[in-house]
């Protein structure tokens, strides 16, 4: 009896995000924003989801949530050199300040960090968003 071949599993030691929960005060709201920003689509309702589908295998579910404040989160991601002029450009267009800086003190500025190009914006909810065309480099 032959089985049909599979996937091998990854070692113990390797893990993939696969996605994680953004909460929001209007899910739809968060979810568009974000989207429009990056240039993606907002994905059917999954239960009491709105997915993101980032592309990478990734999913970012915006779940609503109005009985208590949203606590402030960061989100960083990885976006290719030749799309961050048209980013920067849809944060313009929607009004959206960006700084060159995670604490938001220098407006209207990107940053050089790593060799390449980044810029951090609030989303509806006050979450931290960076966009950056090169990874950090970690010691």
């Amino acid at each position: 009896m032959s089985h049909a071949p599979h996937a091998p599993e990854p070692p113990a030691a390797v893990a993939r995000l696969d996605h994680t929960v953004v909460y929001a005060s209007d899910r739809r709201l968060s979810a568009e924003f974000l989207a429009a920003v990056l240039g993606l689509e907002v994905s059917a309702p999954f239960g009491p989801f709105l997915p993101v589908d980032l592309g990478n295998g990734v999913t970012l579910d915006y779940y609503e949530k109005t009985d208590e404040p949203i606590q402030a989160q960061h989100y960083a991601f990885l976006v290719p050199e030749e799309r961050f002029d048209t980013m920067i450009a849809r944060l313009e267009a929607l009004g959206v300040t960006y700084y060159a800086d995670p604490r938001h003190t220098e407006p209207g500025r990107v940053n050089d960090l790593f060799g390449g190009r980044g810029a951090y914006f609030a989303d509806p909810d006050g979450h931290n968003m960076e966009i950056m065309t090169r990874p950090y480099v970690r010691p």
